[in-house]
């Protein structure tokens, strides 16, 4: 069983407002980039760890193995390793908050011209957004919904997932995991240029 990390105290999580956090990325020596995730923005737990979506309750790990992504449950403290099984994490906007919603909808959009640069530099097969409300915003798409997006970002293609925050009570885990292993089969597939062994 993975252990549950220490909360980091009061005073870390005030200096850690407005902060940014390190995106994990493929190195030279990784598998291509098959999925990059993209959470809304960093949590004042997650910039004092240094970690995604290390805050308790929050369910992507767990998701991210049931739905065949990590062959074993990382904990985020371990989030180095998914660059070696072509998998990365970033942000829609870098600057922690306590909440999502402290935002603007500036910063989202500037957050996905940002994320559109990444993509181009980096060119995965698959971006997938953690979150449908920010995508929304960030992209100017009022009627997405959750699932492959018919827009493309180059050879890039789109998927909108649930926002795996404990907060999220629309979805449960097991429609979670659903909606991840669906993306994780697309993955499978050989995209434009790619050749997957």
């Amino acid at each position: 069983m993975t252990p549950v990390p220490r909360l980091p105290d009061r005073d870390a999580l005030d200096r850690a407002r407005d902060s940014t956090i390190d995106d994990v990325l493929p190195g030279p020596d990784d598998p291509p980039l098959r999925v990059l995730f993209c959470g809304i923005n960093p949590g004042l737990v997650s910039a004092a760890s240094g970690h995604h979506f290390v805050r308790p309750g929050n369910r992507f790990w767990p998701v991210l193995h049931s739905s065949g992504f990590t062959p074993r449950l990382l904990a985020p403290a371990e989030q180095g390793e998914l660059a070696g099984l072509g998998l990365g994490i970033t942000n829609m906007a870098p600057r922690a908050t306590a909440r999502a919603d402290e935002l603007t909808d500036d910063e989202l959009v500037a957050g996905g011209e940002r994320l559109w640069a990444l993509v181009a530099a980096r060119e995965p097969a698959w971006l997938a957004v953690v979150g449908i409300g920010a995508y929304r915003t960030a992209f100017g798409r009022r009627g997405a919904v959750v699932g492959e997006q018919a827009e493309r970002l180059g050879a890039t293609g789109i998927w909108v997932l649930p926002n795996p925050s404990g907060l999220n009570a629309h979805w449960s885990r097991a429609a979670m995991v659903a909606e991840f292993a669906r993306l994780r089969a697309r993955a499978q597939e050989p995209g434009p240029g790619q050749v997957y062994c």
